[in-house]
């Protein structure tokens, strides 16, 4: 029987994007025998990482990702130790424990740094160690997805461009450059509040949204307009100083221009939070991929986020070919 391992979710690097697996001791799963120990993942290829803690990158596009689903729910990813500006740790959950709030227990969730993040240009209250990530340079950016769904967010000097890609925004635009994280979070507040602009798009929206896409230069008109009211907002003037107005467009991965041309997609046919699955992945735009099943005709767009926090075990499982391939050939 395959060891079991808990799914962190996926990130994108240089060279791609990758879903991280951690290992689960064997006790803390009832499935597996006690003398299971952890092994490399059914299915490695050479270009994934393993890491001295056990952890695997799984390089995604092109590969076969096969697992089943042993256990309901979600289970803690632990926290971050924030150490300074480029300088993180992740501590695993000790008891692997499910998860409470989030990704977390409450245990957990007590000790994790980054929960000051969001409240802290109000409270004044985090770790030193936040409160030098913060002191920093960050990005006020608006972006949207391809159903025509925009937030305003904000990201670090140094992830200035990955967070957009992880988010997979299809059209963004930088509206503001401030001189530390606690200005930029006034200023999203603010933007918010007068523009209307909400600050989070459920990744089930967004994979949902490429099966349905709008057509790229309406996209392209309503972020032009949600920047230009944001900027507008700031030029305004809001009683705060230290940041300036940018006019500057994201620049997403080449592939992405593939996939938002392609019709005829198809959502998922099941649940990926449970069951047995096996497909393979042709590309993603942040965390939605587009995958095939074997006998079907069709691409799917799997919500891969669904998976962080999750128990898998990987192996020779596939998805079942669904009613919709019957009824549209």
């Amino acid at each position: 029987m395959n060891p079991i391992y808990l799914c962190s979710g996926v990130s994108w690097h240089a060279a791609g994007p990758v879903l991280s697996l951690h290992p689960v001791p064997p006790e803390k799963v009832h499935s597996v025998p006690p003398e299971k120990v952890s092994e490399e993942p059914s299915g490695a290829q050479a270009g994934d990482g393993a890491h001295d803690d056990g952890r695997w990158d799984l390089d995604l596009p092109g590969r076969k990702l096969a697992f089943e689903v042993p256990e309901e729910g979600r289970f803690c990813l632990g926290f971050q130790r924030v150490h300074g500006r480029d300088d993180r740790t992740g501590v695993p959950c000790a008891d692997q424990a499910p998860a409470e709030r989030g990704y977390q227990c409450t245990r957990c969730f007590a000790q994790d740094d980054v929960r000051f993040m969001h409240d802290i240009h109000r409270s004044g209250i985090a770790p030193a160690g936040l409160k030098r990530y913060l002191d920093q340079p960050h990005w006020l950016y608006v972006a949207t997805f391809a159903d025509g769904s925009s937030k305003v967010g904000t990201a670090s000097d140094p992830r200035k461009r990955a967070r957009l890609v992880e988010q997979g925004a299809v059209v963004a635009q930088f509206v503001a450059h401030a001189a530390d994280g606690r200005i930029v979070r006034i200023l999203e507040d603010e933007v918010t509040r007068t523009v209307g602009l909400q600050q989070a798009v459920r990744s089930g929206a967004k994979a949902a949204s490429l099966c349905a896409p709008l057509p790229f230069a309406r996209l392209e008109s309503i972020n032009d307009g949600f920047a230009l009211a944001a900027r507008g907002l700031l030029e305004g003037g809001i009683g705060i100083d230290g940041f300036e107005v940018v006019h500057e467009e994201f620049d997403p991965p080449p592939s992405w221009s593939a996939v938002l041309g392609l019709s005829g997609l198809q959502p998922y046919p099941q649940p990926l939070g449970s069951g047995q699955h096996g497909f393979i992945i042709r590309e993603l735009i942040g965390p939605s991929a587009l995958v095939s099943i074997e006998g079907a005709d069709l691409v799917f767009v799997a919500d891969l986020a669904q998976l962080k926090g999750r128990r898998l075990r990987l192996g020779d499982f596939s998805t079942p070919v669904p009613a919709v391939q019957e009824a549209l050939f």
